[in-house]
């Protein structure tokens, strides 16, 4: 998220509690794990860094089912890391999303989309119909949509909103 957002991350950080070094430790951790050649599934990883989850359902999606994960993160007590596991516990979705019972943001404008403020969910039923769009990455994902008669594109990363265009320029982040 510091790719598109560096002083909301460092802010993060501060809140967490966390030095510089300690960030950069976590992320070397983290990347020596997922690529290391006798690496547990991604569902194990998820297990073993964030411990068990707050709670798991069965999801069915199309055809398919699925488990979902939920873990909470102190960062954003709203939100939750979700996983959404396969029945051979293969992951075909990780991505944060608005907790249980918490209340979303209001969003009637792409002003009212501010970074970090909403999820894929979230904006897709606030300016539905949206068109997926492919993302720069596996944890990126960008919807676009028609708001105000003004074509926009909102950019998520482990979907959470990151920026929006309209008409092809960026919003102002605030």
């Amino acid at each position: 998220m510091a790719d598109f957002r560096p002083e909301l991350a460092e802010e993060a950080r501060r809140r967490l509690g966390a030095s510089l070094a300690e960030q950069r430790e976590a992320n070397r951790r983290w990347q020596a794990m997922v690529r290391s050649p006798r690496s547990r599934g991604a569902l194990a990883r998820y297990r073993s860094v964030l411990g068990p989850p707050e709670s798991t359902a069965r999801r069915t999606i199309g055809d398919l089912e699925c488990e979902a994960l939920l873990w909470p993160l102190p960062l954003w007590p709203d939100l939750r890391f979700e996983v959404l596991a396969a029945p051979d516990g293969a992951v075909w979705n990780e991505w944060l999303v608005r907790a249980p019972g918490a209340p979303g943001p209001a969003l009637r404008a792409p002003e009212d989309l501010r970074p970090w403020s909403a999820t894929v969910d979230e904006v897709a039923r606030a300016f539905a119909p949206v068109r997926p769009m492919e993302g720069t990455a596996p944890t990126r994902w960008r919807l676009a949509f028609t708001a105000q008669g003004r074509p926009c594109v909102a950019e998520f990363t482990y979907g959470l909103l990151q920026r929006v265009s309209v008409d092809g320029a960026e919003l102002d982040a605030r």
